[in-house]
């Protein structure tokens, strides 16, 4: 087709996607929607098939495909001009109860020519835990809410009967509401545009566009597959709930225009709410191959048909039902990400062309932290700790990871300000800040993640609850890359102040430091706990992986980094063998030049024990 008019309509479906996605923030009244951006709007062609995915969490642009397949079939005759249908059954495609699809069929003069889909992580499910994430669940059935896919809206006309039945089963059915009616309007401005685009090219030229991007983007990335090596690269990442331990195990093998992703070996599903469906580990790999293989080729169905996704049925990457699967998008999802990220990352750091590419393991651990209770406006509030989103930027094979730099799967992605939370819910922070000695050692330094301290304030009823869960702080997850170390892991601490009656123990109304906060300090990562009165909470959340032996970092920057409280004088020295002045904090060169042949020769004599 006319070169000049491919090029046009294809802006025109990015510029439809950015649209639609301002459109759902600005209506939706949540902030983990229009704050921390966990969102997802995309096209899809008639079929069903992935036509341009957009920004937000990428894991949702394959399973959201399954999503409007799921409703051709199950819809088949019944699918009207105007019509919006919901689907949040992770075992049918969604990646747990609380993430709710809305998908739109596109009728041109009464024939079905494309699919609108989004996301939002609604304000509450009905789970027995509030805020969905619910690690107290032992099934699916006690996980809130779930449909298959139910028609909410009936040409143009809101089914009140659905709505009111879905609203009866939730906690603040005004927020869910305003969370569907969000999605609502998002559908609806995809749609509207995407009518004027076919308006003014005609359907056919448009279909004709929409193949031929597809086309390209299969063509470019088997292309960029063949630049790359052949080779099999593994990954292991590992989760923690109460002690017991769950593997992910990834063997990616690349062979001429191919990917194999296969996750045999992985734990068996688990008891605990971690475990994930087949969609979402499917979403799961390609949420870091999208943005780490295909940053300049359009994400549709051409770069999926390259890749084949191996995972045992009954594993904890594609559990059974009735598995619970509420926490799956920070357990089993997360950790496919963490895998399929440290594969890529080797796998372009083994070619020349494309090393400058890699990248060592980003933000690997998010914590779903969610508050609930009576405000300080006196009504009930659920809101999470957005601080989730904030990340942290693996090292690169030429720089830095970035301080409290996201993650890989949502580009996006951030977290709320200090303000928004205070605003909502009875709590007062203490601090919140880069976490020192966070980011991983390496030549390149893995990005900081960040710490804070949260204490009750002006709670009606004393304070609040949290529900907990993610997958642990007992392993780090971040990893390096090339010689790099990994992040720190997070860590979540619940100081508890003894009764006192008389009302004299001190509050850490001015702690500046976790030290500094008195109390009985209890490392907890799942359940459901208390904030009340005298109590505080500690979160740190990890930073990303370094790249590159520490040793050959640049002492100046090590001592940058100390100057910068991002690295302390004792890490400076064990991790990259920098001795600095204890006074001055200026590089020892000759203590340094001295303290690093030390190390290396103590890593030769230890190789050489265990070939012996």
């Amino acid at each position: 087709m006319n070169p000049m008019t491919f090029s046009i309509i294809r802006h025109r479906l990015f510029r439809i996607v950015d649209e639609a996605v301002i459109t759902l923030k600005n209506v939706s009244g949540s902030a983990i929607t229009n704050e921390g951006h966990d969102l997802m709007v995309s096209l899809y062609r008639a079929d069903g098939t992935l036509l341009m995915g957009g920004v937000g969490f990428l894991h949702h642009l394959t399973s959201a495909a399954e999503a409007c397949k799921s409703i051709i079939r199950r819809f088949e005759g019944r699918i009207n001009e105007g019509d919006i249908f919901l689907l949040n059954d992770p075992y049918t495609a969604a990646l747990h109860t609380s993430d709710i699809y809305l998908v739109s069929p596109i009728h041109a003069d009464g024939k079905l020519v494309a699919w609108s889909a989004c996301f939002v992580h609604v304000y509450d499910i009905g789970a027995m835990n509030p805020g969905g994430f619910s690690p107290e669940s032992p099934d699916i059935f006690t996980e809130g809410f779930s449909s298959p896919g139910i028609k909410i809206v009936d040409r143009g006309q809101m089914a009140t009967d659905v709505i009111d039945t879905l609203l009866n089963m939730v906690r603040s059915p005004e927020m869910v509401m305003l969370d569907l009616r969000s999605m609502v309007a998002c559908n609806n401005v995809a749609k509207d545009r995407m009518l004027a685009l076919i308006a003014k090219y005609g359907e056919s030229t448009v279909d004709q566009a929409c193949a031929e991007l597809i086309r390209q983007s299969e063509e470019s990335f088997r292309k960029r597959l063949k630049e790359l090596p052949d080779g099999t690269w593994r990954s292991r990442q590992y989760m923690d709930v109460n002690g017991e331990t769950a593997t992910v195990h990834l063997t990616m093998t690349k062979k001429d225009d191919s990917l194999t992703f296969d996750f045999t070996g992985s734990s068996p599903q688990s008891r605990y709410a971690l475990n994930c469906t087949k969609w979402a580990s499917l979403g799961g790999l390609f949420a870091p191959l999208f943005p780490l293989l295909c940053y300049d080729i359009t994400w549709n169905e051409g770069v999926i048909k390259p890749v084949t996704m191996i995972a045992p049925e009954g594993s904890i990457v594609n559990c059974r039902r009735p598995a619970p699967v509420s926490v799956a998008t920070v357990g089993a999802i997360q950790s496919v990400n963490n895998a399929a990220c440290a594969t890529v990352g080797k796998m372009l750091a083994a070619s020349e062309r494309y090393r400058e590419e890699s990248t060592a393991v980003w933000h690997a651990n998010h914590f779903a932290l969610f508050k609930f209770g009576k405000n300080q406006h006196g009504t009930e509030s659920i809101g999470i700790l957005t601080e989730t989103f904030a990340g942290s930027g693996g090292a690169r094979s030429f720089a830095d990871g970035v301080d409290i730099g996201g993650e890989v799967p949502n580009p996006i992605s951030r977290m709320a300000n200090v303000e928004t939370v205070e605003a909502m819910f009875p709590v007062r922070y203490l601090f919140r800040r880069r976490m020192k000695d966070s980011g991983g050692a390496g030549k390149w330094r893995g990005g900081t993640g960040g710490e804070l301290a949260l204490v009750p304030h002006k709670a009606p009823d004393g304070g609040i609850h949290y529900v907990l869960s993610g997958k642990g702080a007992k392993h780090p997850m971040s990893d390096g890359l090339a010689g790099g170390l990994p992040g720190a892991p997070n860590a979540y601490i619940w100081a508890v102040m003894d009764p006192d009656p008389a009302g004299q123990a001190q509050r850490p109304l001015h702690a500046q430091h976790l030290a500094d906060i008195p109390g009985d300090h209890k490392r907890i990562s799942w359940g459901v706990f208390p904030l009340l009165n005298k109590d505080a909470l500690y979160v740190r959340w990890n930073g990303g992986g370094g790249y590159g032996d520490p040793l050959d970092r640049d002492p100046g920057r090590v001592e940058s980094d100390v100057r910068s409280n991002v690295v302390s004088v004792s890490a400076a020295k064990s991790l990259y063998g920098v001795v600095l002045d204890p006074l001055t904090l200026d590089v020892d060169t000759q203590a340094t030049s001295a303290l690093r042949a030390q190390v290396r020769q103590v890593r030769i004599h230890e190789a050489r024990q265990v070939k012996a």
